[in-house]
């Protein structure tokens, strides 16, 4: 089907279709919604008007429609086995067509406003076990400065549960490695101090000292301390890092999931399963809420229930 035809108004017979052609045209005319936009509104208000033909012998008035018509209609949809997040874009659907209805008069209120999203279910983040972030970190082999700096990049990335974003960010002028710390600004260009292990200073400091004799660079104009491999010398972007790191997965035949972020899972969850307390890791990783950082206690437990499972002569 050709773009052009995705905004075409189809037969209406009933008048809630009639209302739901007359909110298409509100989206398309006022909110300039695009076309694939109007397309999975109305597939989502066709669904409601058949439902509610179906359970009611007949499509009741669309200011007739209730919280209880909405309700059976949602408990229809976790029936059918469809995605949360599919049942959640059908509500969000409904909430918007009745709110234009109660703007156009023909509705009272809107019946789709108590209506609660299905509660996503968290997926575990992906992180390596111990002896896999040795093989990934060692990986860089090379003595030349960008092999340094990658390395260097790897250990400062798990050594202080950095997000990519805030690892490019670093400056030379942030370091206190007699310290062994960082200073990191993170979400909302917020500080924190992050600690930096013995490994990641020792592999700062013999790339930095390979970088200043390769990239000789113009006093306070560039002040980063990863530099990219263009000519001229720059900080190294998202980007260029997170190509750095799909290299060494390659070489290392790793799980091809691991990003960046995977050295952060794998900090904390490494942290939780040796003994640290959650709310010391929250503030190593910078969460603004303890609720982001339970996620690792998970995979704690779950590693603890696998050891469980193998040792315990009465687990299964």
């Amino acid at each position: 089907m050709a773009v052009a035809d995705l905004n075409e108004a189809e037969p209406v017979e009933s008048p809630l279709g009639a209302a739901r052609e007359r909110f298409l045209d509100y989206l398309t005319i006022e909110r300039n919604a695009s076309p694939l936009t109007i397309k999975s509104y109305r597939e989502d208000l066709k669904a409601l008007e058949e439902s509610l033909t179906k359970t009611c012998g007949e499509c009741p008035e669309p200011g007739d429609v209730t919280t209880l018509h909405l309700r059976s209609y949602v408990s229809g949809l976790h029936e059918q086995g469809l995605s949360k997040s599919t049942i959640a874009r059908r509500l969000a659907s409904l909430r918007s067509f009745f709110r234009f209805g109660a703007r156009e008069g023909w509705a009272d209120s809107n019946p789709a406003k108590p209506l609660r999203n299905p509660r996503k279910s968290r997926k575990l983040p992906h992180f390596l076990s111990t002896p896999e972030v040795g093989q990934l970190l060692q990986a860089p082999k090379a003595a030349g400065w960008q092999s340094l700096r990658d390395r260097a990049m790897l250990e400062t990335l798990y050594s202080a549960g950095l997000r990519v974003s805030e690892l490019v960010g670093i400056e030379d002028g942030d370091l206190d490695l007699e310290a062994g710390l960082v200073r990191v600004r993170g979400k909302g260009k917020k500080e924190r101090l992050a600690p930096l292990g013995s490994f990641a200073v020792k592999a700062i400091v013999a790339y930095v000292k390979q970088r200043d004799r390769a990239r000789p660079r113009k006093p306070h104009r560039e002040n980063a301390l990863f530099l990219n491999k263009g000519k001229k010398p720059a900080q190294i972007s998202v980007r260029s890092a997170a190509r750095m790191l799909e290299k060494y997965i390659k070489q290392t035949g790793l799980d091809r999931r691991t990003s960046p972020h995977t050295l952060r899972h794998s900090f904390a969850t490494h942290l939780l399963d040796a003994g640290a307390d959650i709310r010391s890791v929250q503030e190593l990783l910078g969460h603004k809420s303890l609720m982001t950082t339970q996620i690792y206690t998970h995979i704690s437990t779950a590693s603890l229930k696998a050891v469980y499972e193998k040792a315990h002569p009465r687990a299964r």
